[in-house]
């Protein structure tokens, strides 16, 4: 009797456990009324089917509770003065949130962004001045990753807001110039990513006055993280910052939220990859769970 109360136990913290999750799936699902619906864009390269695999990965169950608009090789040309004949596949979805949020990014399709990282977004939109939202970036092919940003601007701009276009430009520079580096001999996009978080700090302790100020904080970083560059690259890393330093950019802000999402990757590494068996563990809990409910009635 006291097996079949235990048992019974069981069942009821397994429907507790279940309605719990139906409660979680229908708050994302609910609908902010001061920010209104999160956007989806789309890449305008991508065919209908396509479309709906990137909705299957971004969990969009009901297209009513999202914004759709299309991303188009011309909001590349017009935003950040790109090419106008690109093709566009890269998509992101987009959730505005309150001040002190900050900015959350994830690939949902990381096999398919084979260039960009998390962190090198992270770092291209606080540039821009993006700075509380979740970003959900997702692609059904093989592709850089790098229209999903013009995608983002694209859905502040359709919200209202106004980005300033010397960030935007310098924004996309910076991933350009990341992911270029990503391909060196030595170099992984995690390294590259944790080169211009590091930049960015140094920046905002020092507040640089010149050229050489900037120069010297990127000359300090590379050898404290043991990053070997050729002289026209370190020269390309100084341009860049020292544009940056000459934008409006509130830096205190942008070390901040970088730290915060420094914390928040090394939190997710340390509770999944860190964790041996992890995966295992899940697999069997909700096996003998079952086991236990198929016993019960036996």
């Amino acid at each position: 009797m006291r097996r079949m109360g235990k048992k019974l136990l069981l069942i009821v913290f397994m429907f507790g456990f279940l309605f719990q999750a139906v409660g979680q799936a229908a708050a994302e699902d609910s609908i902010d009324e001061k920010f209104g619906l999160p956007i989806v864009v789309y890449g305008e390269t991508l065919t209908d089917e396509q479309k709906d695999e990137v909705r299957k990965s971004l969990k969009i169950t009901d297209p009513a509770n999202v914004e759709e608009i299309i991303v188009t090789a011309q909001d590349l040309a017009r935003l950040i003065d790109g090419n106008p004949n690109s093709r566009m596949f890269s998509s992101a979805k987009i959730t505005l949130k309150e001040k002190g949020n900050g900015l959350v990014v994830k690939r949902v399709t990381p096999d398919n962004i084979t260039d960009v990282t998390e962190e090198m977004y992270a770092n291209a939109l606080l540039t821009a001045g993006i700075e509380n939202a979740n970003v959900e970036v997702a692609s059904p092919v093989k592709v850089s990753g790098h229209s999903a940003l013009v995608g983002i601007y694209k859905a502040f701009e359709s919200k209202g807001e106004t980005l300033d276009k010397d960030r935007m430009e310098v924004a996309n520079e910076e991933l350009d110039l990341a992911t270029k580096l990503a391909e060196k001999e030595g170099l992984d996009s995690e390294k590259v990513g944790e080169l211009l978080t590091e930049i960015k700090k140094m920046i905002a302790e020092q507040n640089p006055a010149t050229r050489e100020d900037v120069e010297q904080i990127v000359k300090e970083q590379l050898s404290k993280l043991n990053i070997e560059l050729s002289e026209a690259d370190r020269q390309l890393l100084i341009d860049l910052f020292d544009k940056m330093r000459s934008l409006n950019i509130n830096f205190d802000n942008v070390k901040q939220q970088l730290e915060d999402i420094t914390k928040d990757i090394s939190k997710k590494l340390e509770n999944v990859i860190g964790n041996e068996g992890f995966w295992d563990k899940v697999k069997s809990f909700f096996q003998n769970l079952i086991d236990s409910i198929a016993n019960l009635f036996k």
